[in-house]
């Protein structure tokens, strides 16, 4: 298993893992994402933002970091954190718990990049996967409607987002 910035070449792959998980999100009745774009994609690539787990040469799971999120942290977001966002799962390697090796890879890369939490937020009150997260390491530290939604995508719109931190 390989942890690695994605490349440009990547990005039909990536789409296609979104479009995986937002049929997951549809048979499972959460919340989803909307449908993105190559450009949005590209420009998290050439931003060193998106990440890969690549198993025998294929694409086993992907996410994108940030360590800016002031529109749904708020206050919050002045502490020093790692952002994980859209974690994607090739359906073949499912039941694989990518989450704690992105975790004990996050760890690292947040004390390389003078960090002190990694973050992940959730649209939609998922119970399982609250509980998933927790066992993961995360704190739960709630779940409330965002107070201003106008600059984010239209899934964090008028629905509870639940919030986790770590400490590193």
């Amino acid at each position: 298993m390989i942890i690695k910035n994605s490349t440009p070449q990547d990005i039909p792959t990536i789409l296609d893992l979104y479009d995986h998980a937002i049929s997951y999100q549809v048979k499972m009745k959460a919340v989803q994402w909307p449908k993105f774009t190559p450009e949005n994609v590209k420009k998290e690539i050439s931003t060193n933002q998106q990440w890969k787990i690549v198993i025998d040469n294929q694409i086993a799971c992907v996410w994108m970091t940030a360590f800016d999120d002031p529109y749904i942290w708020g206050d919050k977001n002045e502490d020093p954190s790692v952002y994980i966002h859209r974690i994607a799962t090739n359906p073949k390697f499912r039941g694989h718990y990518f989450v704690n090796h992105i975790i004990e890879w996050a760890r690292t890369f947040a004390i390389q990049q003078q960090k002190n939490f990694i973050r992940m937020d959730t649209a939609g009150f998922n119970e399982k996967l609250i509980k998933y997260y927790t066992s993961c390491g995360f704190t739960f530290l709630g779940a409330d409607p965002l107070q201003n939604t106008t600059e984010l995508p239209v899934h964090y719109h008028n629905t509870p987002v639940c919030l986790f931190e770590m400490k590193v």
